[in-house]
C-alpha cells in the first residue's frame, strides 16, 4: 500500500510564541519604567501615555479597516507597544496635539505604508520621535518639571544632564568648572530628573529587560554591543580630555541610552537576523550615538543612530546571515 505524504511550505515546527505574546511581554517589561515616570511626573505623564497609545491604536484600526480594506491588526498589540515607546520618548509637558502628530507619523508613515508589522524598514516609535524633534524642537526640548506623586530626588531639574553639559561646553566652560560653580558632582547630576519617561530610571529599564531575557523574547547581543561601544568610546575620549568629554557611566545612565539599547534597537523587524549582524548593528548605533553626543548639535543621539543603522540592516543581513539548515 502506497503511503501518501503531505508536502507543505515552511515553517514545519510551531511554537506557542506569537506576535501578540511577544508584544504582551514587551508591555509588561516596560511597566516598571512607566510606573516610575508616572510617579515622578504625575498626571501629565499619564495623560501623554494614554493619548499616545490611544492615538496609535485608533489610527492603525482606522487605516487598516477603512483605507487598506484589511482586517484590523490592533489585536496583535504592536500598536500599543509603539504608543508606549513613543510616549517614553516625549517630555511630560508636551502639548497633546503634538503627541497625536507623532502617532500619525509612527503608524501612518513608518509602519502601515510598508505593509504593517514585520515589513517596516524603520522603527515606528523612533521615526515619530525624530520627526517631532525636527519639527517641534522647542516643545520637544521643554523639560519643564511637572508635579509628580512622589519626589525621587532633592531637586528636580528642568533640563536633562546631557543638555546642561552640552550648553556649558558650547559656552566655553569646561565640565569641572561647571560642576565646581554649581557645587555638583557627576553623581548628583545623574540623579537629577529631567527628560522623558525613558530617561528617568535606568534601573527600571534594566528590570524590564531582565524579564525579556528570562522570557527569551530578546537576546543580549545587540544591547551589549550598543552599551559596550558607548562605554569604550566615552572611556577613550574622557581619558584624553576629561574637561571636555563625559565618562562611560554618565553616558550609559543618562539620556535615551538604556531605552534605545534595551527596547528599541532590539526590535525584531528593524534589526539584523544573525548574531554577528546584531553585534555589528549595535556597534554602529553606539558609535554614531556617541559621535552625535560629543560633536553634534543635539545633546542626545540614540534615536538618530538607530534610524541610520536601520538603513544598513538589509546590507548587514546580506553579509551576516544565519547558516542555512543542512549546509556546512
Amino acid at each position: 500500500m502506497d503511503k501518501k505524504y503531505i508536502v507543505s511550505p515552511s515553517p514545519h515546527i510551531h511554537a506557542d510564541i506569537s506576535t501578540t505574546s511577544i508584544m504582551r511581554d514587551v508591555i509588561i517589561a516596560l511597566c516598571p519604567a512607566l510606573l516610575v515616570s508616572v510617579l515622578a511626573y504625575g498626571w501629565a505623564e499619564l495623560l501623554v501615555i494614554l493619548v499616545s497609545v490611544a492615538s496609535c491604536v485608533l489610527l492603525e484600526w482606522a487605516v487598516t479597516r477603512w483605507m487598506l480594506k484589511k482586517p484590523s491588526t490592533v489585536g496583535d498589540l504592536s500598536a500599543v507597544v509603539t504608543g508606549l515607546l513613543l510616549a517614553m520618548n516625549l517630555p511630560s509637558s508636551i502639548p497633546l496635539w503634538i503627541v497625536f502628530i507623532g502617532a500619525v507619523v509612527a503608524i501612518c508613515v513608518a509602519k502601515l505604508p510598508f505593509g504593517g508589522i514585520g515589513q517596516n524598514v524603520f522603527n515606528p516609535a523612533i521615526t515619530g520621535r525624530v520627526f517631532l524633534l525636527v519639527s517641534f524642537p522647542a516643545q520637544m526640548t521643554d523639560w519643564t518639571p511637572t508635579s509628580g506623586f512622589i519626589k525621587l530626588t532633592d531637586a528636580v531639574s528642568g533640563a536633562t544632564p546631557l543638555s546642561v553639559l552640552k550648553e556649558q561646553l558650547k559656552s566655553g566652560h569646561s565640565i569641572p568648572d561647571y560642576l565646581q560653580a554649581t557645587g555638583q558632582t557627576f553623581e548628583s547630576l545623574m540623579q537629577d530628573i529631567g527628560g522623558s519617561a525613558g530617561e528617568i530610571s535606568a534601573i527600571a529599564l534594566l528590570l524590564g529587560f531582565v524579564y525579556l531575557l528570562i522570557r527569551r523574547v530578546v537576546k543580549p547581543w545587540i544591547p551589549l554591543a550598543v552599551l559596550g561601544t558607548m562605554a569604550l568610546v566615552a572611556a577613550i575620549f574622557h581619558g584624553i580630555n576629561p574637561d571636555q568629554y563625559t565618562g562611560p557611566l554618565f553616558n550609559l545612565v543618562t539620556g535615551g541610552a538604556m531605552l534605545g539599547a534595551l527596547f528599541m534597537a532590539t526590535d525584531y523587524v528593524t534589526s539584523p537576523m544573525s548574531t554577528w549582524g546584531g553585534v555589528i548593528y549595535g556597534v554602529g548605533i553606539g558609535l554614531i550615538a556617541m559621535m552625535i553626543r560629543y560633536f553634534g548639535s543635539y545633546p542626545e543621539g540614540m534615536s538618530f543612530a538607530i534610524l541610520l543603522m536601520n538603513c544598513a540592516v538589509p546590507l548587514i543581513n546580506m553579509w551576516f546571515h544565519q547558516k542555512k539548515y543542512g549546509r556546512a
